[in-house]
């Protein structure tokens, strides 16, 4: 009997996870299933545009989730630059100087979140990229290259997902209630996106601008994007319209 093709064979792994969960196949599922199948420990998905905010659509650890957090915030990475280039990008060990060279920023905060590792997988189609498959180790990992091409099939299964292309579907078993965190989180990207296009009124500016300063001003003070879009949103915080700094950042006076 012909054995099943690599694409079957990962697509199997990813309906198992969403058979555990109890739940429609999702792009956790795929985050899941490669992090059992692969020398790594954990992954994440962010969702990637080129003119708007980018934002972390799931992750399955604590780590993943501040590895996709910390990416988009500094603005640096596997995940950012396997976007930018559409290309497989590896940091199979983060403590090596090459590394803290190519991303000063990450490599370090990387390191302090736990991660060992980071390998970035772009979704892409054609032209199409929706996003970035992130998977991360505790410790440096090398991929030989039956692991590469198993993780490129995992990034295949969730491009497909991410364009809305169905593999199957689940019935939640009675009783069985899903972690929070294996949802998409599209409340974080609607209020990271509400926030950036409230500071191009509030700071007469474009999107890209926007959510450079929502960022940078996220950076400076050791936050999360998600933190500071909330406060922005809430009107608990309001960005200056020149250069971010510590004395700069004024409480909201409740004007749009």
């Amino acid at each position: 009997m012909k054995p099943p093709s690599r694409a079957s064979r990962i697509r199997l792994l990813v309906a198992e996870q969403a058979a555990l969960r109890g739940a429609r196949v999702g792009v956790v599922d795929v985050c899941n299933a490669a992090a059992a199948a692969l020398p790594f420990d954990g992954a994440g998905v962010s969702a990637m545009f080129r003119t708007a905010a980018s934002h972390p659509l799931c992750s399955t650890d604590d780590i993943s989730e501040q590895l996709e957090e910390l990416q988009l915030t500094l603005g640096e990475g596997p995940c950012v630059d396997a976007f930018a280039l559409g290309s497989v990008i590896t940091a199979p060990d983060l403590q090596t100087a090459e590394t803290h060279s190519r991303w000063p920023a990450f490599a370090e905060a990387a390191i302090d979140a736990g991660a060992g590792a980071v390998c970035a997988f772009p979704l892409q189609v054609g032209a199409i990229m929706p996003g970035v498959l992130d998977l991360y180790s505790t410790g440096p990992v090398e991929l030989d290259q039956e692991q590469l091409a198993d993780a490129c099939a995992f990034a295949d299964t969730a491009t497909m997902l991410l364009l809305d292309t169905r593999i199957e579907q689940s019935v939640l078993p009675l009783g069985l209630t899903p972690d929070r965190r294996l949802e998409d989180l599209g409340g974080y990207r609607a209020e990271i996106d509400q926030a950036t296009g409230m500071l191009t009124v509030q700071l007469g500016v474009g999107i890209e601008e926007a959510f450079i300063r929502l960022r940078a001003h996220a950076y400076a003070r050791g936050q999360r994007l998600a933190e500071v879009a909330s406060d922005i949103v809430a009107r608990r915080l309001r960005l200056p319209p020149g250069p971010d700094t510590d004395e700069s950042a004024e409480q909201a006076d409740g004007e749009p």
